[in-house]
């Protein structure tokens, strides 16, 4: 099949979340089960030219944004996994120091921006005569391809037979803009009602996908229920249940050629299952990094999420000094919220010894933060997918997780009896019920025995791109059989 996958962001390239890494590793399972595949993506300024060797197109764009025309082109490169990546150059929209947004606050242009990144999706596919049986768009920035597909491009050639699949990382990033961003995006002002893009006197750039594309996905088959409950559908529980048919909840994998502890450059020591002599070391290497007293009979309990309440960090903070008086050591790493990072530097002022806190994190340090951990604790009210406990498994650092979305469908409890478990869960978003489920762990960590075998069990459970890569092709299966039926 032909696929173009639309997203506002690929690792290595541009980060801010999960939805990189789904990027960079399900093009490539795709492309390695024979798919013929592009990526498209906005350059921004950290992505240079010269070190990723782009190469420009012989075309160059001129679209429609909130009434004038604006100019811009493409570049092309290769992922790490051999994957074409076209990447929309427009200085004046993308050249800037952050991605969504800098200082804690979104671009006020973010529908301009992403207007002229969704009409770009479309009108490459003209310029380079590439008709996709699908075009795989994700999240609130890639939304109103599918209405600007189905009301404007749709006559043209190369994708009159066009299907298009939404994946929704988080719901509750919704894209909402004032009523004119409709003007913005050259859409007709009949589309602004209740049932397609407007959302209570805004314009709603994931409704538009939500609306509009042929087939729904969600990256965790307990994510695509949960949304369909007014706890988490974040006032779109009405749509969710009309489209309920044409949701699938579909786990996302993990890119091993990335994320393997016998082979990963950054770490000081590589180990294996049987071997880990390793991360013994990689333990001492991070503590002495961060300042943290070497010890190896208490656990370091790493997180390398965002700081947000979403995230439960908040929680962690309820319970501070409950955490603090357990026999573990804490590495907190990355930005978010400005009052929670303000606490998290508190505490490793405090407790030196116990906490310590690095705000700037970046990829060599997430690898390293997860080898020469113990354990990696995720207490998100709310957790779509989840990556970082996928990857921590791999690295024998088993995870203490509250159970929802994808955290709930990829761990699988610690009990006497349980010789599946692969880390420790917890259900209420409380601070009480994150120490009991620590408290936990604690105890099976001084057991070795158990201990290790419950490591061993973790690390030897797949989560591999291939497998998720299957269950898109059934999808884009069905998308492709409704736009091209012979």
């Amino acid at each position: 099949m032909r696929i173009l996958f639309a997203t506002p962001e690929m690792a290595p390239f541009s980060r801010t979340g999960g939805l990189a890494d789904v990027a960079s590793g399900l093009p490539a399972a795709l492309a390695a089960r024979g798919h013929e595949i592009y990526v498209i993506t906005p350059r921004y300024r950290r992505i240079d030219v010269a070190t990723y060797d782009l190469r420009r197109k012989r075309f160059r764009l001129s679209l429609t944004v909130k009434g004038k025309t604006v100019h811009g082109g493409i570049l092309e490169g290769l992922s790490p996994g051999g994957v074409p990546v076209l990447f929309v150059d427009q200085p004046a929209l993308f050249e800037r120091e952050g991605i969504y947004g800098q200082n804690g606050k979104d671009y006020p242009d973010n529908d301009e921006r992403f207007a002229f990144f969704c009409r770009s999706v479309l009108e490459t596919c003209q310029q380079m005569s590439f008709s996709p049986d699908v075009i795989h768009c994700n999240d609130w920035q890639t939304g109103p391809v599918a209405p600007l597909l189905q009301c404007e491009y749709r006559d043209k050639p190369e994708v009159n037979k066009t299907g298009t699949v939404f994946t929704i990382h988080d719901l509750g990033f919704m894209g909402l803009f004032p009523p004119d961003a409709m003007m913005t995006l050259g859409l007709s002002w009949s589309l602004f009602t209740p049932s397609t893009m407007e959302f209570f006197g805004k314009t709603s750039f994931i409704k538009a996908g939500l609306v509009f594309a042929d087939r729904l996905t969600t990256v965790s088959p307990t994510y695509a229920q949960e949304i369909l409950t007014p706890a988490y559908s974040h006032g779109l529980s009405g749509l969710m249940a009309e489209r309920a048919s044409d949701l699938r909840g579909i786990l996302n994998g993990v890119d091993y050629r990335v994320w393997d502890p016998r082979s990963d450059p950054n770490l000081t020591s590589s180990y294996s299952p049987d071997d880990l002599a390793g991360k013994t070391v990689c333990k001492s290497d991070l503590q002495q990094h961060l300042g943290l007293p070497l010890m190896h009979d208490h656990p370091l309990v790493c997180c390398t999420s965002q700081m947000t309440a979403q995230k439960g960090i908040d929680l962690f903070l309820e319970a501070a000094d409950d955490m603090l008086g357990l026999q573990c050591q804490y590495a907190f790493a990355g930005r978010g919220d400005p009052d929670i990072e303000r606490e998290l530097s508190r505490l490793a002022d405090r407790s030196p010894h116990r906490f310590a806190y690095v705000k700037e994190c970046d990829e060599a340090m997430v690898h390293r933060l997860i080898a020469g951990a113990d354990m990696v604790l995720e207490p998100s009210r709310h957790e779509p997918s989840g990556l970082a406990q996928m990857q921590a498994m791999r690295y024998g650092a088993v995870p203490v997780v509250r159970a929802t979305g994808g955290l709930a469908d990829t761990v699988e409890d610690a009990s006497e009896a349980d010789e599946e478990a692969s880390g420790f869960k917890f259900g209420p978003a409380s601070g009480q019920a994150m120490v009991a489920a620590l408290r936990r762990a604690l105890v099976c960590f001084q057991d070795r025995i158990r201990w290790r075998r419950l490591t061993k069990t973790a690390m030897s459970i797949e989560f591999s791109w291939d497998l998720a890569a299957r269950r898109y092709e059934a999808v884009y299966r069905q998308v492709s059989a409704l736009r091209r039926p012979e």
